[in-house]
């Protein structure tokens, strides 16, 4: 049976920006895990029995990063789901940082996190589906008015 896993694509914004220049304000926060590979991925975690898909992102972003869903305001409108053939199928939506600065406190699960562009996120993030994933998301906000 598939383990379901649940996350969030947190990013946040730089500064106001005219609509020419929304793709260039925006950055992505990626965890760097401190096991197996140590490859980046944005907060994400097993859904436990009772949650549901929301909860287990939530919760997991708190674990993961010390960020209160109080500090993030969720995107409506999107949600997007990856394949994994070992861990079965993560959902992901986007949440922006309600306060710039926020400070990341990591788990011990994670030894480092960077708050990156898109080019950037694409490059820490090794994996082509959450490559595409961050790409959808980026078209996403920008696509927004």
């Amino acid at each position: 049976m598939a383990v379901r896993a649940c996350g969030l694509i947190i990013y946040r914004r730089l500064q106001p920006a005219a609509p020419s220049k929304v793709a260039d304000s925006i950055e992505y926060l990626l965890l760097q895990t401190s096991y197996g590979t140590h490859h980046w991925t944005p907060p994400k975690g097993h859904v436990d029995p009772g949650e549901d898909d929301l909860q287990t992102a939530l919760r997991e972003t708190r674990e993961d990063a010390g960020l209160q869903a109080t500090q993030l305001t969720l995107v409506d409108g999107y949600k997007k789901e990856l394949h994994y053939p070992v861990n079965g199928k993560p959902k992901t939506v986007l949440a922006e940082m309600k306060v710039y600065n926020t400070e990341i406190k990591l788990s011990k699960e994670h030894q480092a996190f960077q708050w990156l562009k898109l080019e950037d996120a694409c490059k820490f993030a090794e994996y082509e589906d959450m490559q595409a994933m961050l790409k959808d998301a980026h078209q996403f906000l920008c696509s927004r008015k």
